[in-house]
């Protein structure tokens, strides 16, 4: 399974605390009152609502039904907005079983290890020059 953006994530989060934010004063309502009638701690509505928590989906559809907010809308997604999906590269016919396998277990590493793992390939690419 590949990691998700953190950016996107990150983005998608506030923008989805503003939203709720919005939705919340134009009802009237407390933070509190939102968090009650959702089922979460005041603590836990008030991290979403600041950007810092995700709700999970079935909450997120209950914050949509008490706030009276659209989901696409709260998603960042237009209605009339074609919904597109990151492109996977399609494999060439020169990429072997073993390079595509390679590539999946790459695309799961985290900057850090991507860095750590080019050194010792570059270690091994010149080993083998000698």
């Amino acid at each position: 399974m590949k990691k998700s953006d953190p950016l996107t994530k990150k983005k998608l989060t506030i923008h989805l605390g503003e939203v709720l934010r919005e939705a919340r004063l134009k009802a009237e309502l407390t933070q509190a009152d939102v968090a009650d009638r959702v089922g979460v701690a005041t603590e836990v509505y008030g991290r979403m609502e600041r950007g810092h928590l995700t709700p999970s989906v079935p909450n997120l559809r209950k914050l949509c039904m008490v706030l009276r907010v659209d989901a696409s809308a709260a998603l960042g997604l237009a209605a009339d907005e074609a919904v597109t999906w990151p492109q996977e590269s399609e494999p060439t016919s020169e990429e072997s079983p073993r390079l595509r396998r390679l590539l999946r277990t790459l695309r799961q590493l985290d900057g850090r290890q991507l860095t750590a793992l080019g050194y010792v390939a570059r270690t091994l690419a010149q080993s083998e020059a000698r």
